[in-house]
């Protein structure tokens, strides 16, 4: 059974797994060590390849397209019938960008989905609009942080024990605007049992606070309520009074 996400980042696993990531690489540089290749290849200056470059050199193999795709509806994106396989190919076909749904979202475990899941496992690709690429061009900085940013992005969506394929889309502001990642085979592995039992920690801690604030807004709702009552009575008190005053000084008959 193969396994897709689309959209944004979620789950207790990939939380924790973006967090070590991130306390393991906290200078979010890109792994250039893990780009030999690209130096036996020819590159007498690894720093300073290109965005296409380092991708390919990163992730041999994986697939790069130059093209304004992020303006795709995410619930567009979303559909188990949206064609991604066409990402994973080396022309970009613009029917992708073009295709419109019609009827209703095929299920995730239906044979055709799988079937199309199952032809991109272990592979990537990456869709860079033509903007964004002429910035990295000029500016190779921004070009490492981009890679830096997507490298950790995709290190985060890995599932331990399955082979995931990734396709992503950035903006033309190198952010990563939409997503596919998919896992495939193996064995699914979930957070440890000391991940479990942390988790399970925090969200003991969460409901207590939640418990003690709902408690505290109670209490301070009931002051509140005896305070008013309080500030009423000293009000008909003092109204009495002065009553009993203007009636003794014959002011009221």
């Amino acid at each position: 059974m193969d396994f897709g996400v689309t959209g944004k980042l979620g789950g207790y696993y990939l939380a924790e797994q973006y967090r070590k990531n991130a306390a393991a690489d906290k200078n979010g540089g890109v792994n250039f060590a893990e780009l030999a290749a690209a130096k036996a290849a020819g590159q007498s200056d690894v720093s300073g390849m290109s965005f296409k470059d380092m991708w390919q050199a990163r992730f041999p193999g994986a697939y790069y397209h130059t093209a304004d795709v992020s303006d795709i509806p995410q619930g567009v994106w979303e559909r188990n019938d949206f064609p991604f396989e066409i990402f994973f190919r080396n022309d970009l076909d613009e029917s992708a960008v073009n295709w419109k749904p019609n009827g209703a979202n095929p299920a995730m475990d239906s044979s055709g989905v799988q079937s199309r899941l199952h032809s991109i496992a272990g592979q990537k690709s990456i869709v860079v609009p033509p903007e964004l690429e002429e910035k990295m061009k000029n500016d190779p900085a921004l070009a490492k942080q981009v890679m830096a940013k997507v490298e950790s992005f995709i290190a985060t969506n890995q599932v331990p024990g399955r082979i995931c394929s990734h396709l992503i889309v950035l903006d033309e502001n190198g952010e990563i605007a939409r997503f596919r990642a998919s896992s495939h085979g193996g064995n699914i592995t979930g957070p440890t049992e000391e991940e479990m039992r942390q988790f399970e920690a925090e969200q003991a801690a969460k409901k207590k606070r939640r418990e003690e604030y709902a408690r505290l807004n109670e209490e301070s709702a009931l002051k509140r309520r005896l305070m008013e009552q309080e500030a009423d009575k000293r009000y008909y008190r003092s109204k009495a009074v002065s009553i009993a005053a203007y009636e003794a000084a014959g002011i009221l008959k």
